[in-house]
């Protein structure tokens, strides 16, 4: 391996499946909400003895956790936080993430705990990073309205840790700021409850409120975010952490996401003159969203490519099959837990954190009662199919595309 500098790999976790899941497939660290306080109220989030269970994961895969407690703060749950705060750093976590300045003086005032400072703090220059550094900051989640050049000049200036998106969800709103939920819903986006109105569809009406008839509803929903052809540069720039988006996300998401940069970034890390871009990853990464992605600001190019304004289409991801529950080296039967349709004839792919892709046409399906069935069509249905090649626990399966 070259001498660049290895950039933390960061995914989202947004239960103890999840947190696994992304450990196995390659992340380096994983981020959580916690009881209160996270920006991702829908989300399942952790119990403090689920906190617990998934530091001792992480840190026996040598992995670390981060909690979001990164919510705006109301008068009425400051005296809340202080409490909040030593429970978890009893949790043994490896730091926390914040954006009120009241979380940072009192983590530091009556904790030990990390400090990062989230991207809703909507960090975009390097005077910012300097004063949030001399407050006791350890690392900094830039914007992610941040460009290359952004990101250069602060980590010339400003000697602190830099994290940075890769992968993900955008918002409308700059890092997140955004009231339209709050006026249009009543649900607070800064509080955890975003209705995202940016993906929905409008009526448009000119000067005269007379209405403008199209071909498709007006939207201003942003694409997705995708760093895949920029890791050459976002390591040569020394970034300390690249963060992947998307804690109310699946687990085969997540599993792919994180798996095919990991690839990308260590492909590039073993051998940096002879690394080419994979179009193959890219694919996986295209098949496994619903939206389109794209670099967004990092390239300077931000516009209306950028964004869906004449409408879209999101359709739900279909090509997670199943996951592997156990494996018989005897029988070289597998046991899965199914997540969408397949049948016998079906050509799959295998794929895990230990293995290469397996292909396979399925042949045989037996169910829990060891019949011979044609389909698997009921949610989470378990059942069994022969693979000659080993296969292990939390391995997938997918449509072969």
């Amino acid at each position: 391996m070259s001498n660049i500098k290895r950039p933390e790999l960061l995914a989202p976790a947004g239960d103890l499946e999840r947190l696994k899941i992304a450990i196995l497939y390659g992340a380096d660290a994983v981020y959580i909400g916690g009881p209160m306080l996270g920006l991702r109220a829908n989300a399942k989030n952790f119990t403090f003895e689920e906190m617990k269970e998934g530091v001792e994961f992480a840190h026996n895969h040598n992995a670390k956790v981060f909690v979001t407690v990164n919510i705006v703060l109301h008068n009425k749950e400051i005296k809340e936080v202080i409490s909040y705060l030593r429970e978890i750093e009893k949790c043994n976590v490896d730091a926390i993430i914040v954006s009120d300045p009241t979380v940072i003086e009192l983590a530091k005032k009556y904790t030990n705990l990390e400090i990062h400072l989230s991207t809703q703090k909507s960090t975009l220059n390097i005077e910012a990073c300097k004063f949030f550094k001399k407050e006791g900051v350890k690392r900094i989640v830039l914007a992610r309205e941040a460009t290359k050049s952004d990101i250069k000049e602060i980590l010339d200036n400003v000697d602190i840790d830099i994290e940075c998106f890769i992968h993900g969800a955008m918002c409308s709103g700059i890092s997140g700021r955004c009231v339209l939920s709050n006026v249009f819903t009543g649900r607070d986006a800064n509080r955890g409850g975003c209705a995202q109105i940016c993906r929905w569809d409008f009526d448009l009406e000119n000067e005269k409120n007379e209405d403008l008839k199209g071909d498709k509803p007006f939207t201003f929903c942003a694409k997705d975010l995708s760093m895949l052809k920029y890791i050459p540069d976002m390591i040569d720039l020394g970034i300390t952490s690249f963060k992947i988006e998307g804690r109310m996300r699946s687990v085969y998401y997540i599993a792919t996401i994180v798996s095919t940069y990991r690839k990308v970034i260590d492909s590039y890390l073993n051998d940096k003159e002879n690394y080419h871009y994979d179009k193959e990853a890219e694919k996986i990464l295209r098949n496994c969203a619903n939206r389109d992605a794209v670099p967004q600001f990092f390239n300077g190019i931000n516009d209306l490519t950028c964004n869906y304004y004449n409408g879209r289409e999101e359709i739900s991801n279909q090509d997670f099959l199943g996951i592997i529950l156990d494996y018989d080296k005897e029988t070289k039967m597998a046991t899965i837990e199914q997540r969408n349709y397949f049948k016998i004839g079906d050509e799959v792919e295998i794929f895990g954190p230990n293995n290469n892709i397996i292909n396979i046409t399925i042949d045989n399906i037996v169910d829990e009662e060891n019949n011979n069935i044609e389909i698997v069509r009921h949610p989470k249905q378990i059942v069994k199919i022969k693979i000659e090649e080993e296969v292990s626990k939390y391995d997938m399966i997918r449509k072969k595309n």
